[in-house]
């Protein structure tokens, strides 16, 4: 079965009717990056402001000098918030933190863009806390120039948790074809193998298999890939991970009627689920699961974060300085990534 006829991302798609298309705060990201055009580009889709009503959280300034990059017309108006938003066609309502200097240099690591991009996602976070928005779109930030301006976060995953108060979260990529979530995400590879454990893999499963529930999957089939090659071959490869690691935690949640098998080969299991064998794959680190998502196109690649107590979805790419400030990027993950939050937040209200 071709990919792109198995599964509609991790929820199906969904047109809301006018009065009643979800609030999506969508924040800018690295200002330095190709995020202002990406952003700048999805809201001009069509498709994008009939299924919503994106807010984003950002730099006007910086939108208009996108705008122009992307050929499309400068529509941003500066809003203080949600209720003041005026969704008329064609206009994009901007909360202006007016954080960037205006001649802010694209595609160079900046404290300056560092630090707005976190202002960003604090802000909608804050609004998708007290309710004022559906759910969060973000845009792509960069690690290191969060750290440039004293943010320490492994990236947008952790920082939403700290925002939200949340101890533990899972990172969750969506394709056309494909679901993944991880068992563990930014860890060197020894690292990682030191930190999976049976609570940690069955914890990652019921909140991916909760997930697949809420997005309209009553009974997901879940595929659990092992950690070592060929899924350790009854011990041929390793030190017994998958026995001692992963099995444990797939008996325990079978015994609660959830459908997870495994430890599976992931050089074989990727290919099953994408042919529709698996509903879900659960990677047991970082490269196992993005390599396969991005192989079937970074483009149309989401990241949700499972478990946190609001709606987020984002991009499945960088801030991407190479094109940065040339007009060139691509806002397809963008408009998918948004997409995706409109049918998240739209069967949370069901």
């Amino acid at each position: 079965m071709n990919p792109a006829e198995h599964t509609p991302g991790l929820a199906r798609t969904t047109t809301p009717p006018p009065d009643r298309r979800p609030l999506v705060a969508v924040t800018m990201g690295d200002g330095a990056g190709i995020g202002p055009e990406v952003v700048m580009a999805a809201l001009g889709d069509p498709d994008t402001v009939l299924r919503c009503r994106p807010l984003v959280i950002g730099d006007a300034r910086r939108l208009r000098q996108a705008a122009v990059l992307v050929g499309g017309e400068d529509t941003v108006v500066a809003v203080p918030g949600p209720g003041q938003a005026d969704w008329t066609p064609g206009r994009v309502n901007v909360v202006d933190l007016d954080l960037l200097p205006a001649d802010l240099a694209w595609g160079r690591l900046s404290a300056e863009a560092g630090e707005a991009a976190y202002r960003y996602v604090e802000e909608a976070a804050r609004l998708a806390v007290r309710g004022e928005v559906d759910a969060i779109c973000t845009a792509p930030l960069n690690k290191e120039a969060l750290r440039l301006a004293g943010h320490t976060y492994a990236g947008h995953t952790e920082l939403l948790a700290e925002l939200t108060g949340v101890d533990e979260v899972s990172m969750m990529l969506t394709t056309p074809g494909l679901n993944v979530i991880h068992v563990t995400t930014h860890l060197g590879l020894l690292d990682a193998v030191h930190r999976i454990d049976p609570p940690l893999v069955e914890r990652t499963v019921r909140r991916g298999h909760e997930a697949l529930v809420r997005a309209g999957a009553p009974e997901p089939v879940i595929g659990v890939c092992g950690i070592n090659p060929h899924a350790g071959e009854n011990g041929l490869f390793g030190n017994g991970e998958e026995e001692s690691k992963i099995v444990p935690a797939i008996t325990a949640l079978r015994a609660d009627g959830i459908d997870a098998r495994g430890p599976l080969p992931a050089d074989t299991a990727f290919f099953l689920a994408a042919r529709g064998d698996y509903d879900l794959i659960v990677a047991m680190y970082h490269d196992q699961g993005h390599a396969p998502v991005k192989v079937l196109g970074i483009e149309n690649g989401v990241n949700v974060t499972v478990g946190l107590p609001v709606i987020r979805t984002s991009v499945d790419h960088g801030t991407a300085f190479d094109i940065a400030g040339t007009g060139t990027a691509r806002g397809d993950s963008m408009v998918e990534a948004l997409r995706q939050a409109v049918a998240l937040a739209t069967e949370r209200h069901r």
